[in-house]
């Protein structure tokens, strides 16, 4: 019998994480069956997948043959599995009983093309993973008030932090870190844009099918826990360095006209920024570090 959904599983050197990610989508059959899923690796040099294989011998794994980056890899995956639904995930996730059931169901509503479930943090509390397309005020004031005023007015409007988690909505995007998307929307834009290496490869495929004139659905019945930043923790700095040339992509794709005037002052900002950040990150406590997260 064939699967009832697809789960892609993007590694780079998860540790432990990434089998007991594995497991908690094998264990989810609640849609009448176990996800069939792929772990696409990227050069993983910390026996991740050695440790997989050791717990679950019959795991499907692709070796991407280095770290080709986010996009590449769930593009990847994709190709290789068939279901009409296919769950793109970071391997520090580990998926909730019931959350395969309850986002197959978002795709009985035949105008969605992706559904992002409820992302939680270890402690329990809700991550904002489910947002809109920032306007530009709204953009440089997360970009510049966000480290020092989390919750300023910018980035509530940008996270949609005053959204109630327990309701499901339309919005504009939702994380790649659990990103279940319908296979005839997501082959119809040409899939995830590799131009991306990390960061904003979900933003841009939100934005991509709406554009297409598919919705994107926040479905909180769907649960995952994730513990963010494990992979990327390990090059912090290069981390940074690919968010802010993820923004500036995004911006050269989405400016036309006369705003495409602000992408050099755009560049500008976003490489103080990074430096910024840099700093920062290098002077704070461990705990309290800035990161760029999904």
């Amino acid at each position: 019998m064939d699967a009832p959904w697809a789960a892609i599983v993007v590694n780079y050197e998860a540790g432990a994480a990434l089998t007991a990610c594995v497991q908690s989508l094998l264990a989810d059959t609640s849609a009448g069956g176990a996800p069939d899923v792929v772990v696409v690796d990227n050069g993983s040099g910390d026996g991740s997948v050695a440790a997989l294989r050791r717990a679950v011998p019959d795991a499907r794994v692709l070796d991407a043959g280095g770290n080709v980056g986010y996009a590449t890899a769930a593009n990847r995956g994709i190709a290789a599995t068939t279901a009409a639904v296919v769950a793109v995930c970071n391997p520090d996730l580990e998926v909730r009983p019931g959350t395969g059931a309850a986002m197959l169901a978002v795709f009985a509503d035949a105008g969605v093309g992706a559904a992002g479930p409820r992302v939680l943090n270890p402690d329990g509390s809700t991550y904002p993973s489910a947002r809109r397309d920032p306007a530009l005020v709204d953009a440089v004031g997360h970009a510049l008030l966000g480290f020092v005023w989390p919750r300023n007015p910018f980035t509530r409007r940008y996270r949609e932090l005053d959204a109630d988690p327990d309701v499901a909505r339309d919005v504009d995007w939702a994380s790649g870190a659990a990103l279940w998307l319908r296979r005839s929307a997501i082959d119809g834009i040409g899939g995830w844009d590799e131009g991306y290496f990390m960061y904003m490869e979900d933003v841009d495929v939100g934005w991509r099918l709406r554009s297409a004139g598919w919705q994107i659905r926040y479905e909180p019945a769907g649960q995952v826990v994730h513990r963010q930043g494990l992979s990327t923790d390990r090059r912090p700095n290069r981390m940074i360095v690919e968010h802010h040339r993820s923004l500036y992509r995004f911006a050269t794709k989405r400016w036309h006209g006369p705003k495409r005037c602000l992408l050099v002052p755009a560049a500008a900002f976003l490489a103080v920024r990074a430096g910024f950040t840099m700093a920062v990150r290098a002077l704070s406590p461990r705990r309290s570090r800035p990161q760029a997260t999904r």
